[in-house]
Parts: C-alpha cells; sequence; structure tokens
C-alpha cells in the first residue's frame, strides 16, 4: 500500500500494533482526558514518521492545541509520577512512576509557532494552530501528524507534503531559511539521510552553504548533542564521512577531521568493541577513536568548542598522550610497562587498544587489560603487618616489587614469593 492510501483505519490499526500495552493505555487516557476538555491531540514527528516507515519508536511527543499544562497535570494526577513544567516554551514533560513500562517521560507540547530572532538563536514561540507548529519542524517527513482524540482517532494531517516525500525517500526542508533559523538541522538531515537511504532535495542541498555559515553561532551543547547523537548511529561512520564532505565538521572545528584512516579505525575499533571486557560506553568509545589522533593542544579546542564532560575530556586527553607513547613501551619489562600504563584511565587504554594495528604495541596493551594489571602478590599489606613491619611507605614499595617479581616471571610460585620477600624485608632492615 502506498502512504497516499492510508485510510483512518488503516493508521488506528498500526497505531495500535505499534504501542505496547502500556504505551497505549497511555495515550488513551491521555486522549480521554484531552476529549474531556476539548483539546485537539496529535501524536507528532518523528514517531509518525518511523511508524509509517514500519520501524516505529519507543519515544513520542504530543502537540495540544489549548492547556498543553493543565493536561499534563491532569495525566500526571490521574496516572502518578511529575510533571516538569517548561514555561518559555509552552511544553511540559511528564514523567511516569517508575516500573510502569514507559519511557522514562513524555513530551507535551503546545501547538505553537516560533520566530527566530537572528540565526542559529533559540526560538521565541507562542500559542499557535497545529498547522503553525508543523511549519516549526525541520524537513517534510518530519511535519506529520495523527490525532488522537474522541472520534478522530488516526485521522493523519498532511499538509507539507511529507507524505509523498517519505515515499519518495527525499529530504526537503519547510522554508528556505531552515538551515540558517537552525543550523542543527545539517547534522540530522546527514544522519537521517543515512539511516533511511534518502536523497536530500536539490533545492535543501542548495541552502547549504548559508547553514554552514551560522554554525559557530550554535551553542556547544547544542553542537554536542548533535555529534552525541551521530555516534550513537549504527552507521555513524558514513555520517561522519558525508558531513566531512559538506564541511560541517571543519564548521565546528579545524580539528574535527575525517579520513580513510580514521574511518578503518573507527570501524574496526566498534566492530572489536566486544573483544572487551567492560569497554567504554559505544558513545565515550566512538569519540576517542574518532579523535584519539588530535595533539592535545588540538583537543583543548575542541573541548572549548564542544565543553566535554570532565570524565570524557580526561579520557580524551589520557588516549591521545598515550598514542604518541604507546610505541616506547614495546620492549619493555611487564612490569615497566604497567606502571606506566597503570597511570592512564582505563577507559582510554581500551581504546586505544582497539584503535591501534595489529603489531607489537597493541599486543602490550592487550596484555595489560587480558592479564597483566589483574596480576597483584599473594601478600598483603595485612601480611606484613604481621611480619612486624611498621606501616608506612616501606609497604607499597615492597608489594610494588613483588608484584613486578611475578609480571616478569622472576617468581611462579607463592613459595617463591615468600622467599623473595625475606630477602626484600632483610634489605630494609
Amino acid at each position: 500500500m502506498t502512504f497516499s492510501r492510508l485510510t483512518k483505519s488503516d493508521l488506528s490499526v498500526r497505531l495500535d500494533q505499534a504501542l505496547s500495552s502500556e504505551q497505549g493505555r497511555l495515550l488513551k487516557t491521555a486522549a480521554d482526558l484531552a476529549t474531556l476538555q476539548h483539546l485537539p491531540l496529535y501524536i507528532v514527528g518523528g514517531f509518525v514518521r518511523d511508524l509509517l516507515l514500519g520501524r516505529p519508536g519507543l519515544d513520542f511527543d504530543l502537540v495540544v492545541v489549548g492547556d498543553v499544562i493543565g493536561l499534563a497535570r491532569t495525566l500526571a494526577a490521574r496516572q502518578g509520577g511529575r510533571v516538569t513544567v517548561h514555561s518559555k516554551f509552552k511544553t511540559a514533560q511528564w514523567f511516569p512512576p517508575p516500573g510502569e513500562g514507559l519511557p522514562g517521560f513524555v513530551d507535551f507540547i503546545t501547538a505553537r509557532a516560533e520566530i527566530y530572532k537572528h540565526p542559529a538563536a533559540l526560538p521565541t514561540v507562542k500559542p499557535g494552530t497545529l498547522i503553525d507548529d508543523l511549519r516549526r519542524r525541520d524537513f517534510t517527513i518530519n511535519a506529520l501528524a495523527i490525532r488522537l482524540d474522541g472520534l478522530h482517532y488516526g485521522e493523519l494531517s498532511d499538509e507539507l507534503g511529507g507524505l509523498e516525500d517519505l515515499e519518495a525517500g527525499i529530504l526537503r526542508t519547510l522554508h528556505s531559511q531552515s538551515f540558517q533559523d537552525d543550523p542543527t538541522r545539517l547534522f540530522r538531515m546527514v544522519r537521517y539521510q543515512a539511516r533511511y537511504g534518502f536523497n536530500i532535495a536539490p533545492e535543501t542541498l542548495a541552502l547549504i552553504p548559508g547553514g554552514l555559515l551560522q554554525i559557530n553561532h550554535l551553542s556547544a551543547e547544542r553542537v554536542r548533542h548533535e555529534l552525541d547523537l551521530i555516534l550513537e548511529e549504527e552507521n555513524a561512520a558514513s555520517i561522519l564521512k558525508r558531513l566531512e564532505k559538506l564541511g560541517i565538521l571543519e564548521s565546528v572545528h579545524p580539528a574535527l577531521e575525517w579520513n580513510q584512516v580514521i574511518q578503518k579505525r573507527f570501524e574496526k575499533g566498534l566492530n572489536a568493541e566486544q573483544d572487551l571486557s567492560h569497554s567504554p560506553s559505544r558513545r565515550t568509545l566512538a569519540w576517542a577513536l574518532w579523535l584519539m589522533d588530535v595533539p592535545s593542544s588540538g583537543l583543548v579546542g575542541v573541548e572549548k568548542r564542544l565543553h566535554f564532560d570532565s570524565a570524557l575530556r580526561d579520557m580524551l586527553q589520557a588516549a591521545s598522550t598515550l598514542v604518541v607513547q604507546a610505541g616506547s613501551l614495546t620492549g619493555k619489562k611487564p612490569s615497566q610497562s604497567v606502571a606506566a600504563l597503570d597511570k592512564i584511565p582505563l577507559k582510554a587504554v581500551q581504546a586505544v587498544t582497539l584503535g591501534l594495528p595489529a603489531g607489537a604495541t597493541q599486543q602490550v596493551l592487550r596484555n595489560y587489560l587480558e592479564s597483566w594489571r589483574v596480576i597483584k602478590p599473594k601478600t598483603t599489606g595485612y601480611d606484613l603487618k604481621k611480619r612486624g613491619l611498621p606501616p608506612g611507605p616501606e609497604y607499597k614499595t615492597l608489594l610494588r616489587k613483588l608484584r613486578a617479581a611475578w609480571l616478569d616471571g622472576e617468581i611462579k610460585t607463592p613459595e617463591q614469593e615468600a622467599a623473595l620477600l625475606d630477602k626484600l624485608i632483610k634489605s630494609v632492615g
């Protein structure tokens, strides 16, 4: 069936089949409350797009033509949970009680019109009609809505050609100022193109240069959020390649390069992630695989532009340092390599291990991750105390020497460790 032939009944069935029982009950309750309050209620945007494509998601936005905050609070009073109100943007978020089988939160949005006072600014909003709300969206395929309240359940609103573009596999902006108003749409355009295999409309491609000029006006948080979403995509490498080709990465920061060497490392590392136990999250690993050969000075500039959280910032710096120093670890005793690697965050070692080509250097890192780092002497501080040694710095020195002996193969049994400990204690005495 082509999208243009979908009936209200078809959409009702698709919607019912796509929702879990918990989601279905939630939407029915919200729709019943909206009906009682004479409020048109719609499910909009990406959920509708993916529903029609046969790949419905778990998260959805609900648009209300009227008092959205009152509806959200009424729902919370009925179902439990809590509501957070964002008066500036005329939205509310309902956080259901835990264990309800629902998303972490549900967005309730007032149908509204948006005005951008200058390029890349957050919009000024005012209440509007459904068509106003659909016109403020990024692409025609996201400007679709299904009505939920009363006898209107299953009615599709397609005022801007979204169905036709969805069926043709075309990404098209809604107006000529779209990328200048919100340059984050450039990132989403490339993400959707790769995810769905769609083509970009020629007139939309022609708007890219104007959007590139406005990327530097975006806040660090908005740009980083878009890149985080891209790194979570299964085909992140192809998306980043396209961003580089279009000049989008360079417009964010010159150090955000992408080339065949980086892509090979990136894809190899992500594909080998399962080889490591307790590996970093996909997003963290992806950032490290991408940026591990950026010099420390370049990372400072990237961090200043994107404002990474402190853990990711420190991990990226450590990975960059390790890439430079890793070659010096070959040919050394295991204990010497371990002494150096113990100072580096584990996630950085894991990322660099996955990113390095096979060879002696990678093998040293693999040995560290798979065995060396967990090798410890049998002796403990408690044992040293029992031997009559007063607590102090000597404890650390003795235990370090015992560990080094195990790592370097100088001792292989507890008895040999005990004998070595006797010698070490005598030398300390």
